[in-house]
């Protein structure tokens, strides 16, 4: 009865903010009661990785994230769309290599470079200073002094020549090109400390701020609905939230506010608009990425007023993304949503999706301290992102799906789709699009940029990695070691070095873990194991988490398995075919067909996977639908496959 009263209460609620909302439309966005963020974001670089993370990194650094200037030149150095090459109104059109309908979404084309260079940009300059890699950071140096050249006397930093810049009505990349390139200044002045290039970004901001003043600019209006670059550059609140945090100053908060209300009020097709997200029954439909992304900005919105109109709109966000999420955390979206909810076979997710679904869980877990936003960013990195890798080259795939049959353009093979060419492996995807590469680039850096977060107490390891973490608490120096071959083991060992007698270390306990054992006392609070300690010296901190084989059912009732965070599948033997090279050796795109037909194998009843003596493989006995037979089946983590079956029809 009391849960029944709650529903009834919450229903209200939100039918109550709705109804203010369309009365009121300023309703949503009047700030009531801010709210402090829970965790605080340590400066990047301040934890590097180690182990598999660091391999991960370095791997990228000599495949696609170092090379992708050299394998789409034409892309990434000879348009110089910042600089000689800013966009006016002669501009017509660009040919990207994209192949696709004719339509007027072609004229995102302008601006496509520029989204191409700075999110890759970004994920370089991350990844060369979590490498650590002389040869790498000289080129960062480079191209950071290079941008700083072409700044404006008034600031501006863009793409757009003065007859463009500002004046648009329709369909442009203004913020965006700002958004992605300000993000690697960003990471790149953490990392160095260099006053000269945080005045430079200030000036950025501060452009944007006196041109579309906030007292009279619309910068999200578009006579047509459909937009591609103007609604990704919602994400100029990334950099406003980061000035905010670097700052203190309110002002980049207000202007955050302004962004998301400006983006809410005009006619577009998204689907964070915060009166559509008030109505819990409206599905979401939009362009999987921008989707995603804005989950953040709606979360910075709500704690910048408190409102609880845009409480009960980020509540209902968050549920609605349930139910577009797949078994491996991976968000559907191929490339779009379309009101339809996920599905291991029939529905993809874009790599540039799990990027950036990745970064608004970590954003979400910073804010409220919840720490089943750190469950949700693991189980998306550690299956989603690492499924969608190919396990051997330098490629990803741009659209994949959990279970997996065929990789040859379409979805499984299906024959339907003559232009759908993004279920491939590529190091480059330039015939749909530059843009899941880069972000491919940019996620384990993300992922390793979030291990660790600060408290007013101490530190706390928000997600699990093998990592050093060097940071000043109290203004005294401390160093953390993690070893740990997490998630593909179960153990974790912290060297804590430096810290003070009041010192708490916190540590997120996945939600999988059925206990803990650890070498010193401890409580637990919120998700959290507390550890208060008569820290001298080095303290090692010891400690096991306890995994077992776990089964879910997904919507459809089929089942699937997962072990200590990782998604099981049973991989099935593909056959590649080289369907392209490039002139950079080692780099080519491939198609992948199974050996065998690809019938989906079915779970005897009750059926549950025994771990085998090597590893992470495990046998579960299942029938073949091809003969009839039963078998046992092998089951490894998904994200060291290719071709796969990951659900499982019951027998």
């Amino acid at each position: 009865m009391q849960r029944l009263k709650h529903i009834l209460l919450l229903a209200i609620s939100i039918s109550a903010c709705s109804v203010e909302l369309r009365a009121q439309p300023d309703a949503a966005f009047r700030k009531i009661s801010p709210l402090s963020e829970r965790l605080h974001p340590l400066p990047f670089g301040a934890v590097r990785p180690e182990g598999w993370l660091r391999e991960q990194v370095t791997q990228n650094l000599a495949g696609y994230t170092g090379h992708l200037d050299s394998l789409v030149p034409a892309l990434v150095v000879k348009d110089d769309i910042y600089g000689r090459d800013r966009l006016t109104r002669k501009v017509k059109a660009k040919d990207v290599g994209a192949t696709g309908a004719p339509g007027d979404w072609q004229v995102q084309f302008l601006w496509w470079n520029s989204e191409t260079q700075s999110n890759w940009w970004d994920g370089y300059v991350r990844s060369a200073i979590l490498a650590g890699d002389p040869v790498h950071l000289e080129r960062v140096r480079a191209y950071v002094a290079r941008i700083l050249a072409m700044q404006d006397a008034d600031g501006y930093l863009g793409i757009y020549d003065r007859d463009l810049r500002y004046r648009f009505d329709n369909e442009n990349g203004e913020l965006w090109a700002k958004a992605t390139l300000l993000r690697s200044l960003l990471a790149w002045q953490a990392y160095t400390g260099d006053k000269k290039l945080f005045t430079a970004i200030e000036r950025a901001v501060r452009n944007v701020m006196t041109n579309l003043p906030a007292a009279s600019a619309h910068p999200f209006h578009s006579v047509n609905p459909n937009v591609g670059g103007l609604s990704h550059g919602l994400m100029f609140t990334d950099v406003l939230e980061a000035m905010h945090r670097l700052t203190g100053k309110q002002e980049y908060l207000d202007y955050l506010l302004f962004c998301y209300r400006d983006f809410s009020q005009q006619v577009l097709n998204e689907d964070a608009q915060a009166h559509k997200l008030l109505d819990p029954k409206r599905p979401l439909g939009g362009h999987g990425v921008h989707t995603y992304e804005h989950l953040r900005t709606v979360a910075a919105a709500y704690y910048a007023t408190g409102n609880p109109v845009l409480k009960a709109a980020l509540g209902n966000f968050l549920k609605k993304i349930e139910a577009t999420t797949a078994p491996s955390g991976g968000p559907v979206g191929d490339e779009w949503i379309g009101g339809r909810p996920a599905d291991a076979t029939t529905r993809g997710y874009e790599y540039c999706s799990l990027q950036e679904l990745l970064h608004s869980y970590a954003e979400l877990q910073l804010k409220s301290g919840s720490a089943h936003y750190g469950d949700a960013v693991e189980r998306l990195f550690f299956n989603a992102a690492q499924g969608a890798r190919h396990p051997e080259e330098s490629s990803i795939a741009y659209l994949k799906s959990d279970n997996s049959y065929a990789m040859t353009g379409p979805l499984n093979g299906d024959t339907v789709d003559k232009q759908q060419v993004r279920y491939k492996y590529s190091p480059v995807h330039q015939d749909a699009a530059v843009c899941c590469v880069p972000n491919a680039g940019r996620i384990a850096p993300y992922y390793i940029q979030h291990l660790w977060a600060q408290d007013h107490e101490g530190f706390v390891a928000t997600l699990l990695g093998p990592s050093v973490l060097r940071a000043k608490w109290n203004g005294k120096p401390m160093i953390i070691r993690e070893r740990t071959t997490y998630p593909y083991g179960t153990q974790v060992t912290m060297e804590v070095e430096g810290a003070a007698p009041s010192f708490v270390l916190k540590i997120r306990r996945p939600a999988w873990a059925k206990s803990a054992k650890i070498n010193l006392l401890y409580t637990e609070q919120d998700g959290y194991l507390v550890i208060r300690n008569a820290w001298k010296g080095r303290t090692l901190v010891q400690l096991e988490w306890e995994a077992e084989v776990m089964p879910h059912v997904d919507p459809k009732g089929d089942t699937y398995f997962t072990y200590a965070g990782l998604v099981l599948a049973r991989p099935v033997e593909g056959v590649a075919k080289e369907v392209k090279t490039f002139p950079l050796p080692g780099f080519r795109d491939l198609h992948y067909t199974p050996r065998l037909a690809a019938v989906p194998y079915r779970l005897l009843p009750g059926a549950v996977p025994a771990k085998g003596p090597d590893g992470l493989r495990f046998e579960v006995p299942m029938v073949d639908p091809a003969t009839g037979q039963e078998v046992r089946a092998t089951l490894i983590p998904m994200g060291r496959t290719i071709l796969r079956q990951v659900t499982f029809p019951n027998q």
